[in-house]
């Protein structure tokens, strides 16, 4: 009797596993990081993203646009999961596919990327079918769920270049709000800091456009758009290109929620430099300083001029170096010093490059490859070094071309353009060179409706193309510093990249500044270097030109811009400002500093903090008209509320006790720095 119960126990076990075994699942869980979850729906083509029980994304999805007809996962009955180990520079984790088929559909592969510890996940789509051609693909969309629901939340826009002297943006989400982003946004609480980020993590192929939103019932949604284009973000004029072949995939997209914003940004930027790591030689020196003739100086180049600069730096200026250099770097209108043009002869600009090495310096100079600035003479002209005239070597943009900024862009996949390119840049190898400055680069990474090179077909493979050439030739002799330029996709091109668009000497040049690094200070790990553009005195006050000289040494590295073939007020500003030893040692690192407060529209942040070791620096800038309080919470700047510590001045060379929330009265338009250490 035991025997045959046992016998019908185990048929029942059997038959049960079969029935179970062969009963179709209607949902995947997938972990990620120490609590989250992605919830798949297997019926609907859906997800949702949890963390710890509190949810984060509903109703998630991704869609294509194909034959002008817009479908999306919700629309594929037959879905298929399959899970595969990876390891790559994120870390160990698996590969989660979700295979999509129906008649008359291209077949889609929703691709979730998940790693061991870390508290993010990233998403890309892939389409196969024959001969396919898409420009628009949505990996990523749904419903945010705001766990702060009292308090308004903060929507980050981030400009897709630094032309156009456009600002970031931060913007209160409320009903009826739309925030379009250039490739990555943040919403967030500035008080608690909790948000979310989620952007774009590969920038060779598309444009990525991320949308926060808020409906008339406050519910918030997001979408990232590869395939988005709009003229006052991305600049072009008509549609993004298309992608052709049998198997067409997205960029990846990051999402992740965070207790502090901050922190989300700065891994962000820290994921798209391992996705796309640079390509640049590696920049194994200090932190560069030094000159740019584009802050005063401008029309009025002439070799005297320039060597009397070298000869200031030299006399005047001996403290002014990172690694015991300084580089002096000639801005548009070295031209000044060339006959014949640009195949002509660069003997002035050897003597120049010649003179400042004699002095102990790096000579730069400054060159716009990718633009014609001539344009307005007609399209017969002939380009230098090349047998192709200018109007063979235009972007072709619709019935015209693109202009802006009074220049024409050129094709990056022209051999025109090319040839160009590589008679100036062995010219400026020739002249001893070791620093260049390239501008007007978004020019490159403009749509177009066709390029000479007929495999590319989109702007960001147009800019992959250009930019690839053009460091082969510089063959890794200069340091590269991009001026107007990409925000995400330069950064495997260029050392440094100055942080907004051109900025001088007035407060309101510090304040707009600081707005960049206020909302893009997290870019400091997706370049070796960022930059605050040519720091210029002048005549301006003193609490100006400090709050000036301290926007740059926020920002991570100091590039001054006064005419010092003259003498004037700024020559002993620069004097006492640039040879302060002990601020210039806030530079050794090269790192940006953060930001303490984060809402503050197009404005910028008023407190600025960075950690080095020990020492906490923390600086203060007043954009207003009158004296200003300010009151130091502790707990903001990362302090211990009960300790007392000692805040040296570093401006004013004083030192004093520093307590939590005690005030700091700052003058208007002025600025100080202070170096925090635990007092003994």
């Amino acid at each position: 009797m035991i025997f045959k119960f046992l016998f019908k126990r185990k048929a029942f076990l059997i038959l049960s596993l079969l029935f179970f075994s062969i009963r179709p699942v209607s949902a995947i869980v997938i972990d990620y990081g120490k609590t989250g979850k992605i919830d798949y729906n297997l019926k609907t083509g859906t997800f949702t993203v949890s963390e710890g029980g509190a949810q984060l994304l509903l109703n998630g999805f991704s869609q294509v646009e194909f034959q002008k007809k817009l479908f999306s996962s919700k629309d594929y009955k037959q879905i298929i999961y399959t899970r595969t180990a990876v390891k790559d520079g994120f870390g160990n984790g698996f590969r989660h596919t979700f295979l999509l088929k129906k008649g008359g559909l291209p077949t889609m592969l929703q691709v979730f990327y998940t790693y061991s510890g870390k508290d993010y996940f990233v998403i890309s789509i892939t389409l196969q079918g024959a001969d396919l051609s898409i420009n628009r693909i949505i990996p990523l969309a749904g419903n945010l769920i705001d766990q702060e629901s009292s308090d308004i939340p903060t929507s980050l826009f981030v400009p897709f270049d630094n032309d156009t002297f456009i600002s970031y943006n931060t913007v209160p989400l409320k009903a009826n709000v739309n925030n379009p982003s250039a490739e990555v946004g943040a919403l967030y609480h500035d008080q608690s800091r909790k948000g979310f980020v989620f952007g774009s993590l590969e920038h060779s192929n598309w444009k990525t456009g991320v949308i926060t939103a808020m409906d008339v019932d406050k519910k918030i949604s997001i979408q990232a758009i590869c395939g988005y284009t709009e003229e006052s973000i991305t600049r072009d004029k008509i549609q993004h290109g298309y992608l052709n072949g049998n198997a067409i995939s997205s960029a990846k997209v990051f999402f992740g929620a965070f207790n502090d914003w901050r922190l989300g940004m700065e891994t962000y930027a820290k994921l798209n430099r391992i996705s796309e790591p640079p390509i640049v030689f590696k920049w194994n020196t200090a932190t560069p300083v030094g000159w740019n003739s584009w802050g005063a100086m401008q029309e009025k180049i002439t070799l005297e001029k320039a060597n009397q600069v070298n000869d200031f730096f030299a006399d005047s200026l001996k403290s002014f170096r990172s690694g015991g250099v300084a580089f002096i770097d000639l801005d548009s209108y070295w031209d000044n010093l060339l006959e014949g043009g640009l195949t002509g002869d660069y003997s002035k600009l050897k003597a120049f490059a010649d003179h400042a090495k004699s002095k102990g310096l790096k000579p730069g100079i400054y060159w716009a490859p990718f633009v014609d600035w001539g344009f307005a003479g007609g399209g017969n002209r002939k380009a230098e070094g090349t047998d192709y005239t200018f109007g063979e070597m235009w972007t072709k943009v619709g019935a015209g071309h693109h202009d802006i900024d009074g220049a024409r862009a050129l094709d990056p996949t022209h051999p025109g353009t090319q040839q160009r390119i590589a008679t100036v840049i062995n010219k400026f190898k020739e002249c001893g060179f070791e620093m260049i400055k390239i501008d007007f680069l978004g020019h490159a990474a403009i749509e177009s409706d066709h390029f000479f090179d007929p495999k590319i077909t989109t702007g960001m493979q147009a800019y992959k193309t250009g930019m690839e050439f053009l460091l082969k030739q510089l063959d890794g002799k200069m340091l590269v510093y991009a001026a107007i330029s990409p925000n995400l996709a330069s950064g495997r091109y260029v050392h440094v990249r100055r942080i907004a668009c051109d900025a001088f000497k007035s407060i309101k040049d510090t304040e707009y500044t600081l707005n960049s690094v206020s909302n893009g200070w997290w870019q400091t790990y997706l370049y070796d270097y960022i930059d605050a553009d040519h720091v210029v005195f002048s005549d301006q006050s003193d609490g100006e030109n400090t709050a000036r000289f301290l926007s740059a040494i926020v920002t991570g590295t100091c590039i001054t811009g006064d005419d010092f073939s003259r003498q004037g007020k700024w020559t002993a500003t620069a004097q006492g400002l640039l040879n302060n030893t002990e601020i210039l040692k806030v530079l050794q690192d090269g790192k940006a500093f953060v930001p303490v407060e984060g809402n503050r529209g197009k404005s910028a942040s008023q407190l600025f903090v960075k950690e080095v070791g020990n020492v906490k620096y923390l600086a203060v800038f007043n954009y207003g008209d009158e004296t200003k309080p300010f009151s130091i919470n502790f707990s903001r700047i990362g302090l211990k509320t009960n300790e007392v510590y000692k805040a040296e001045n570093l401006i004013a060379k004083t030192a004093e006790d520093f307590k939590n929330n005690q005030t700091i009265n700052l003058a208007a338009k002025d600025a100080l720095i202070l170096k925090i250490t635990l007092k003994k």
